[in-house]
């Protein structure tokens, strides 16, 4: 007769098989999802949509991969803040749109959205590589422009793409002058334990007390944990507490790591924002905490104040 123990061992040991034969085929459709379940990759709708001047780019990453972003000005002669956006895991950059329709009236800025590689009109498939070298490229593009303030480029990510951001933002301290991070993970090996409870035992971050031992099989790690407490440039973090998604204690670990080694970090919770919509949830006061930062970390130069008393948000 098999023994309790034999039997243990033996689904012990299937958990392990059956959690490798996920990673291994699956890992890149629970990471990344270009396309939205009913709807197709192209985009719904474009900034025209919503009366938003706007300019179709094209950029080559450094291994050669084809993208495509939309840069978007809320007056022809704006000189404020460039917000370099890097959206969510899920979908495209035309789901965000209402956001940032917002986002350009509140923070009288310009925004640059990406579309990853393998997502919205970009070639490609997407990996973390691959998507750290089209963010790269989007920061390029944007420093060579001479119609912004190229000393006023702030990235902004939130979820995935805070992973995105920040280690665009570490790898750039003199051309990133600060980080917004929202809702974003510590890592997605401890995602993994989150996602799949029984992965936890085998895999997750730095701070994990499994034995991890199938970390090895992890493609795009987004170890967001190990790349704040490098970053040297002021950052705001903005946590929903009834995030679905992403437990709201990831986002404390990452202020923490991050506070360790930088004075220039604030944190700021949202009662009632969930993983997607803290800007909403959050409402004026969401608004006016990334304003504040702006103007703090990132001020206005008095050349460049606004003629008009109309586009100063502030006086709202």
């Amino acid at each position: 007769m098999v023994s309790y123990v034999n039997v243990l061992l033996y689904g012990v040991g299937g958990l392990v098989v059956a959690g490798m034969a996920l990673l291994v085929a699956f890992q890149e459709k629970l990471v990344y999802v270009p396309v939205l379940p009913g709807l197709t990759k192209s985009y719904a709708i474009t900034p025209a949509r919503l009366r938003l001047a706007y300019e179709d780019v094209w950029l080559r990453s450094s291994d050669g991969v084809r993208l495509h972003g939309w840069f978007i000005k809320l007056f022809p002669e704006s000189r404020g803040p460039t917000i370099l956006f890097f959206q969510e895991n899920a979908g495209n950059i035309a789901h965000r749109l209402e956001m940032v329709r917002i986002m350009l009236q509140r923070l009288q800025c310009n925004i640059f959205m990406l579309s990853y590689r393998g997502y919205g009109a970009s070639d490609g498939y997407p990996s973390q590589h691959g998507i750290i070298k089209d963010a790269q490229a989007a920061l390029e593009h944007l420093t060579q422009r001479s119609d912004i303030d190229t000393s006023r480029i702030v990235v902004f990510g939130r979820s995935l793409g805070g992973a995105v951001g920040a280690v665009l933002t570490k790898n750039n301290p003199d051309k990133v002058a600060a980080l917004i991070l929202e809702n974003t993970f510590t890592s997605i090996l401890d995602m993994a334990g989150v996602l799949l409870p029984f992965l936890k035992w085998f895999i997750g971050g730095s701070g994990s007390k499994g034995p991890r031992v199938l970390n090895f099989l992890v493609r795009s790690p987004w170890s967001t944990i190990d790349v704040v407490g490098q970053i040297k440039q002021p950052i705001l973090f903005l946590s929903g507490l009834q995030d679905e998604m992403v437990p709201p204690s990831h986002m404390q670990m990452l202020y923490a790591k991050a506070a360790a080694h930088n004075n220039q970090c604030l944190f700021v919770e949202f009662p009632t924002g969930m993983h997607m919509d803290t800007w909403l949830a959050g409402g004026d006061h969401y608004w006016r905490t990334i304003q504040q930062f702006l103007e703090k970390h990132v001020p206005q130069k008095k050349d460049d104040a606004p003629s008009q008393n109309g586009n100063d948000i502030g006086a709202r």
